[in-house]
Formats: structure tokens, sequence, C-alpha cells
């Protein structure tokens, strides 16, 4: 337990911030730091921000986003905290990225709990882990704000904000965002969703750029898909599929409930379920399938 601690702590002072980050107001006159300070790691930022009630939409999202961000050699910076952040630092490590972690206490102080390996692994993959509060310093509700200013200061591709409240801290940090003139960018999510009243209510109001796809994160110009590729293909499918795409039109369901519904055996509809996936028409999570 606590591996990152063998790696000791190091101070930066304001006339060596990254010049992205000498934006940010009020700019901190030191930060504290463990890892290798590499200004290459600040070259390409994006900032990563988003619910810390993250749903399985959410989860989907980062997965289909960070194989992009990674191969277009961008640093992931984002607050640490459980939800979208600790999601995005851990697949941003999956994908062999790099990954910077702003926290909302001091270094020695480990918060979320549960993020002790994660930790580590920043450290270990040539991350950094940096705050500007001394090193026993405990988190309280205003730091994770002032924290924020940080985050968005570090990102020069910009802020994408994956699932928010209309009340969240990543309002908060888009907010700062827009103060510094850095691109805002969101992620469209459910009507019905708490966790994308505010994602929704930054592209309604023209504050962020709406995201689909990785590429726009990158790219100006929106590319419209090959009209091929915008619809399943269901000429081919089985009775048996078809009253499997039928039942998940509306909901996640599992198989006991498909089983139940179009009754037939679990042997022959797991079966089924099996080679639908391989086809890529469903996906399945938690025991529950979903049209993919």
């Amino acid at each position: 337990m606590n591996e990152w601690k063998k790696w000791p702590i190091k101070k930066i002072l304001q006339k060596d911030f990254p010049a992205n980050l000498k934006q940010v107001t009020p700019l901190p006159e030191k930060l504290f730091y463990r890892g290798e300070w590499d200004n290459k790691l600040f070259k390409n930022v994006l900032a990563v921000v988003g619910s810390r009630r993250i749903t399985r939409y959410g989860k989907e999202i980062i997965e289909k986003m960070m194989p992009e961000i990674v191969a277009r050699k961008t640093t992931v910076v984002s607050g640490f905290m459980y939800g979208v952040d600790s999601e995005a630092h851990w697949e941003c490590l999956e994908m062999g990225g790099k990954t910077i972690a702003v926290l909302g206490n001091g270094l020695d102080y480990l918060y979320p709990a549960e993020n002790d390996k994660l930790y580590t692994k920043i450290l270990e993959t040539g991350g950094l882990v940096i705050s500007e509060y001394e090193k026993d310093f405990k988190a309280t509700t205003w730091t994770f704000p002032q924290r924020n200013r940080i985050v968005s200061g570090l990102s020069t591709v910009g802020i994408l904000i994956i699932e928010a409240g209309i009340k969240s801290g990543s309002l908060i940090t888009a907010k700062l965002g827009m103060g510094q003139k850095k691109q805002i960018l969101a992620i469209p999510g459910p009507i019905n969703s708490k966790t994308s009243e505010g994602t929704n209510w930054l592209i309604k109001s023209g504050a962020a750029r709406i995201v689909t796809e990785p590429n726009d994160i990158f790219e100006d110009k929106i590319q419209m898909p090959n009209q091929e590729s915008l619809f399943k293909d269901y000429s081919n499918l089985s009775d048996l599929e078809r009253n499997i795409i039928d039942i998940l039109e509306n909901e996640a369901v599992g198989v006991d409930e498909i089983c139940q519904k179009i009754k037939k055996p679990i042997s022959e509809v797991s079966t089924t379920l099996s080679m639908m996936m391989i086809k890529d028409l469903i996906m399945e999570t938690d025991g529950e399938f979903y049209i993919s």
C-alpha cells in the first residue's frame, strides 16, 4: 500500500510553469508534484472531466474516445476523483498514454482512498500527480473548485466534459476554461438523464462544441460518416435474433428475462446472444444485454 510515497515530493515555481498554466487566476506561487516534470507532457493536453456518478454510458464514451486521444500523443489531465476523473486516468493508462492528476489536497493525503493503485500507476508510467497544497493538507469543499482552474489551465487541446449535472463542478471547470479562452467540448447524453443535463445545456447554449466521435476533439470540421455505416444490417437476422433485437430496443435486459419473454431455453438463447455479440449487434455489461 502507498507505494507512491517512494517518489519524492518536488516543487516547481511560477517562472517554470508551462505557458498555458500562467494564464490561471489566481496563479499559484508554486506547485508540488510527484513524478518527473517533463515539458513534453504539457505540449498537447486534453482536460477530461465529468460526473462523480459515472454511468455505463459515460464509461463507454471514455472507452470510445481514449484510443484516438492516446494515439495523438495527447496527455490527459483530470482531477483524480472517483467517477469520470478516475475512469479517464485509468483508460488513458490502459491505452499506453500519460496522464496528469491534479489533487484538491496535499500529495501525502490520499483521497479518495480507493485510488491508491491509480496514484502509483500514474507515476510508474511517467505521469505526474500535482497539487498547490502542502503535503498533509486535507481536502475541503472549496479546494476542489479551486483545483479546477489548474485542470483547465493545463489544457491546450480543450476541455472535454463527459456527463455533468446542471450544478456540477464540471460546469465550474467549463466556466473557468471559457475565461481562459479554452475550447469547451461536451458529450451529448440522454435528455432524461440527470448526469447529462449539464453537458446538453452547454451544447444547446452554444458554450461547448458537440463531440460524438473521437476526431471531433481534434478537428474543427465535422466529418459526415459513410452513409452505409449509419445503420446496422438487420436484413439477415434469424427469427430468434430479430425477437431479441425487438426486446432490447427500449432497455437493457438480462438473459433470464429474455428467455421468459420469448419462451426459449436458456442454452439456445445464450448461444444466440454470443453470436450476436460477435457480429457486433449487441453488447453486454454486468449481465445485461443492449443494442450496440
